[in-house]
């Protein structure tokens, strides 16, 4: 359709008669003043056909209005209409990009996608780790965004923890692999570094590699310069022939003959090596130099001939680190399969070339050698990837919070008791709860009273040697009753020092802190009456005369609090042997400045500066019982089958990791805060809820991801 031209004494006119031309739909072009009045631009809508324009009788004492011409009748006016509709397609696709101009999460997200990609790393790991990437990236710059790269590629690439427990292990250690991959000189440097700890005698090499011209004498001769035994084997001679001539020795290394990663004879080396009584671990070796495709390949080839033997093939080793030009492929290769990386061989030199893994030096080095590559897309992944993807992300994180969260352990422990019958977990819940709370620092007490509208109390908590929170619960009612009994309890058995007290100690219970020099703080109301300048007076109105200490800052509910903090000796109107200092914290909303309360606390006044810590503790306590009733409501729907006992334990455990999560300002917890948000899909801003919601999830995929088998494979124990 061509572009008209409509001209009328004014907008309303040559308007009426673009409609009754070419109908409502029509596309409005451009319109300009002109010395005849208003000239339109239009074209049809290419999905409405135009109607014929009506006979229009002339209108007295107005211009009669120009008929419609094509825009084609003149050179000139057919050149404006290109023009104009070209401007018009530019300004639309500006638009377009405008609307859908990146935010700042996208733009980091696909920014971090690139460099995996040119990094050599695929999109099912780049996928899994950029479905957690923490809010705190978007604002910060590249050195930051690749900090938290190495660290979430690292804690993916299973690495060998302790050299010297695996070589003091001993037993019988195969290399396997194709043809050329360096098994003859890994052996060799493997012995060598044996030798170097314990000694020649307690070690010894044996060959199967009667197919390579030399094989033999190439391993004779690195036992002869290490002083150790070599033994060879035939093609289809057992290993069992060879036991009791190693009977005394610690450790042996076998060289196996290299097979290609498609000869089906090696389902048939696997099984003899396995024939014998003693079991023979197996270690891949990998040349770090081979494309990914043959790469996945050998991995995949030979871990199913192992599996098709009764052996297993969990552990790796790299062989000519120094000849890949990009070892993303590899790693990427390792953290999909859940391999673990033992050594990398990177020259021919013995014992030197050979070093222990380290993931962290191992990821540096291979995002330092990125190559320009297209743009990836990320998209949805697929069923069976994004399985695997899931049991990697919830091992990575799962081993996390292991790691670093006191108790963890012991509340992974109690969510499995809930699969028993009803009639075994309080029996092992004892015995966990037991082992859970060996020693404490101290003790984090909730109030005594019931929680508003429910039968239990808020379980109390145990502070670790750090002043943090440990996982594990004490539920109120195994404690003695009464403050000191409680008191004397938690000192004795736990080696409890210090007190976070949910109201002010009764007297004989001060003196029990007084004598030991205990240190405590204690939440009070504002109606609390104290003694200060020779007369007893409320909390609320000692206020004024408190002296300011600063604000710091702690999250409450998803946002950040300024709590000013101001603090009164009561010294002087206090004639007990341990005076008190009154502590005073105005909430405010750091963004918005809105006041959102008062708090109060008493504390001895010798702790001085020391009781910050420990009445800051306490306000970000407050969170707990509400997380905790939210937790319950959900175990009380998804295992009906636990007993009350059970669930509250689970329920506050759980409401503990959420609320130290959420506060902790510790780069690995911003790690997982973002790991767990990832799980839930979709951009999840920082809040105990959410997280608490997080971990409710994880719970379940590690029990789903177990039931479908594939535990032994992403490492879930």
């Amino acid at each position: 359709m061509s572009v008209m031209r409509f001209t009328g004494a004014n907008g309303r006119e040559a308007m009426r008669q673009v409609r009754a031309a070419l109908g409502d739909d029509a596309l409005i072009l451009a319109n300009r003043h002109t010395e005849a009045g208003v000239e339109i631009l239009a074209q049809a809508d290419q999905a409405a056909p135009p109607r014929r324009a009506p006979a229009v009788a002339p209108v007295p004492e107005r211009p009669i209005p120009s008929p419609a011409v094509p825009a084609g009748e003149g050179d000139a006016f057919q050149a404006m209409s290109a023009q104009l509709l070209k401007e018009m397609q530019d300004m639309r696709a500006l638009l377009s990009r405008a609307r859908a101009a990146p935010s700042p999460a996208d733009d980091c997200r696909q920014r971090l996608a690139r460099w995996l990609a040119e990094a050599g790393f695929g999109e099912a790991i780049a996928e899994e780790l950029l479905a957690g990437l923490p809010e705190e990236l978007e604002a910060a710059d590249d050195e930051s965004r690749q900090a938290w790269l190495v660290r979430q590629l690292a804690a993916r690439l299973a690495v060998l923890d302790d050299e010297q427990a695996l070589l003091e292990q001993g037993g019988i250690l195969a290399l396997v692999g194709p043809t050329g991959v360096g098994k003859t000189t890994t052996t060799a440097k493997l012995a060598a570094r044996y030798v170097m700890r314990h000694g020649p005698g307690q070690v010894a090499l044996v060959t199967t590699d009667g197919f390579r011209i030399g094989a033999h004498e190439q391993l004779r001769i690195y036992a002869e310069l290490l002083d150790i035994p070599m033994y060879a084997l035939d093609a289809e001679q057992p290993l069992d022939a060879l036991l009791s001539r190693l009977a005394d020795k610690r450790f042996v290394i076998i060289d196996t003959v290299g097979m290609s990663q498609r000869d089906r004879g090696i389902i048939t080396q696997v099984a003899r090596l396995q024939g014998g009584p003693v079991p023979v671990r197996l270690a891949l070796l990998l040349n770090a130099a081979s494309q990914p495709e043959t790469l996945e390949e050998v991995i995949t080839n030979y871990r199913q001939a192992a599996h098709a033997s009764g052996a297993s093939l969990d552990d790796c080793v790299i062989s000519k680190h120094d000849e890949a030009g990009r070892t993303g492929p590899l790693l990427d290769a390792l953290m999909r399969h859940g391999l673990r990386l033992l050594f990398v061989a990177h020259g021919q030199r013995v014992p030197e070339d050979l070093m222990v893994a380290d993931a962290a030096d191992l990821v540096h080095q291979a995002l330092a050698t990125r190559r320009a590559t297209p743009a990836p897309v990320l998209v949805a992944s697929s069923g069976a990837r994004g399985l695997l993807g899931e049991g990697r992300r919830v091992s990575v994180i799962l081993d996390e919070l292991r790691r670093r969260l006191t108790g963890f352990t012991a509340l992974e422990a109690a969510w499995a008791l809930s699969t028993l019958p009803p009639s075994l977990q309080g029996e092992r819940l004892d015995a966990l709860l037991d082992r859970a709370h060996d020693e404490a620092a101290g003790m984090l007490w909730m109030p005594r009273a019931r929680v508003r509208g429910h039968d239990w109390s808020s379980p109390d908590v145990l502070l670790d040697d750090r002043g943090d929170w440990a996982v594990m619960p004490q539920l109120q009612h195994r404690q003695p009753a009464g403050q000191v009994a409680r008191f004397d309890w938690a000192e004795r058995t736990l080696g409890a020092a210090v007190h976070l007290l949910p109201t002010l100690p009764d007297g004989e219970a001060r003196e029990w802190l007084a004598a030991r020099d205990g240190a405590w703080v204690a939440q009070a109301r504002a109606t609390q009456r104290v003694a200060h300048a020779g007369e007893r007076r409320s909390l609320r109105d000692l206020v004024a005369l408190a002296t300011p200490q600063g604000g710091p800052i702690r999250r409450s509910k998803g946002r950040e609090v300024c709590v000013r903090l101001a603090r009164l000796s009561l010294r002087d109107g206090d004639r007990s042997p341990s005076p008190l200092c009154a502590w005073f914290g105005e909430l405010e909303d750091r963004e918005s400045g809105r006041r959102l309360g008062r708090r109060y606390w008493l504390a001895p006044e010798w702790l001085g500066d020391d009781a910050v810590s420990l009445l800051l503790g306490q306000l970000d306590a407050e969170a707990l019982p509400r997380l905790t009733r939210r937790a319950l409501r959900w175990l009380e729907e998804t295992q009906p089958s636990a007993t009350p006992e059970l669930r509250l334990s689970i329920a506050a455990g759980l409401a503990t990791v959420a609320g130290q999560l959420e506060r902790s300002e510790a780069q690995w917890a911003m790690d997982l805060r973002a790991g767990l948000l990832g799980l839930l899909g979709g951009r999840r801003r920082r809040n105990a809820e959410a997280l608490l919601e997080a971990l409710l999830y994880l719970g379940m995929a590690r029990d789903a991801i177990r039931q479908l088998g594939a535990a032994g494979r992403e490492g879930l124990g």
